[in-house]
């Protein structure tokens, strides 16, 4: 009776198995009824893998709670560039545009900062007005993200083509060394950096949370780990059908790019916009800031690795409209996030630049 409890509230897993094996059945058959049906398949596909990821992030959060900060939102993190990462590196084996990792971590940016923060700042300051958060957290994120960005995506534009690989053999030492020194602040004796002290009413109200949806650790372990190995085979099959239904279709080289973005992004927007709205602005600082500077520290060097390995470099550098929005998103987040406190007028700050990234995609720009 437990195991069938058990499949009924992992349903969206079972289901996405159940995708994966009638993709497996029907692959040849879909892509030879061309290219309106493969983008039907492919969006039912990221669909799925939406849905998957959710209940991944679901598992992420139930860890994160029992942890704690900052603990808890390395878990959430973490999962969703797991996952980013692994449909990267299936969708690069097939055929794909050469600034597809570009373009993705740059859209995942895009997507965490200005989409994420920015509308769960603006529902939350009006609801709450101000909400307090530890300014250091904000100053940490921004200043390793501005650092991760430059020396992965704006100095290889100036990188002779025939000495690639001996800077990105550099690249991804430097974003290990990045990731290990900050992995140590944010589980050592600077963990302070990344939590803050909410009032005891607040603390009891959360620790009620925490017990009435607690599940066993070694349970939400394996479901994570068991979801992320059905998300990597769905997204095989979602790179087969996307590639044949956009090809010569003129779609902009970008929408792949926001479609893989937007999937690892998805958990961490309901996450984020829970916190919000229940006054924890540290939560979703630490999961917006945080999902972009993993997803740069930690996609980069992957993806790199495989570049050296195949021999094929990826176009890393960003184009001048890329660069000048990165630019203007982590000035607005410097000085937003500067001094301890959110509030909607920032929210909507970066959610114009949200829709203006977005706007600028379309444009294909």
């Amino acid at each position: 009776m437990d195991i069938v409890s058990r499949l009924k509230d992992e349903m969206f897993l079972v289901l996405a198995m159940m995708v994966a094996a009638v993709a497996y059945i029907s692959e040849h058959a879909v892509l030879e009824m061309g290219r309106g049906i493969s983008l039907i398949a492919a969006a039912l596909l990221v669909a799925t893998i939406v849905f998957a990821s959710v209940r991944v992030a679901h598992h992420a959060e139930n860890l994160a709670i029992k942890v704690g900060d900052p603990y808890g939102t390395m878990i959430l993190t973490l999962s969703a560039v797991a996952v980013e990462v692994i449909i990267l590196a299936i969708m690069m084996s097939g055929e794909s545009s050469p600034t597809l990792v570009r373009d993705t971590i740059y859209a995942a940016l895009m997507l965490d900062i200005n989409g994420i923060l920015g509308l769960a700042a603006l529902l939350g300051g009006l609801k709450h007005g101000e909400q307090p958060y530890n300014d250091n957290s904000g100053k940490t994120y921004g200043v390793m993200i501005l650092t991760a960005m430059g020396i992965s995506m704006v100095v290889p534009e100036f990188v002779p083509a025939d000495k690639w690989h001996f800077y990105s053999a550099f690249t991804i030492l430097a974003m290990i060394a990045l990731y290990g020194l900050f992995l140590r602040m944010q589980v050592g004796k600077h963990s302070y950096f990344f939590s803050y002290a909410y009032p005891r009413s607040e603390r009891a109200k959360a620790d009620r949370q925490q017990h009435s949806r607690e599940e066993p650790t070694a349970a939400s372990i394996a479901t994570i780990l068991i979801g992320v190995v059905i998300i990597g085979l769905l997204a095989e099959f979602m790179a087969t059908f996307m590639t044949q239904g956009l090809r010569h279709t003129g779609a902009p080289v970008a929408l792949t790019a926001i479609v893989v973005a937007a999937i690892s992004a998805a958990p961490e927007i309901l996450t984020a916009l829970r916190a919000a709205l229940r006054n924890r602005m540290q939560a979703t600082v630490n999961i917006a800031m945080g999902a972009s500077l993993s997803t740069v520290i930690l996609t980069v060097p992957v993806m790199e690795a495989i570049a050296l390995y195949t021999g094929q470099p990826f176009i890393m550098a960003m184009t001048p409209v890329q660069t000048v929005m990165v630019a203007i998103t982590l000035i607005a987040a410097a000085i937003n996030l500067n001094d301890g406190e959110t509030n909607a007028i920032e929210g909507m700050t970066h959610f114009i630049l949200f829709a203006t990234f977005l706007m600028l995609s379309a444009l294909g720009l």
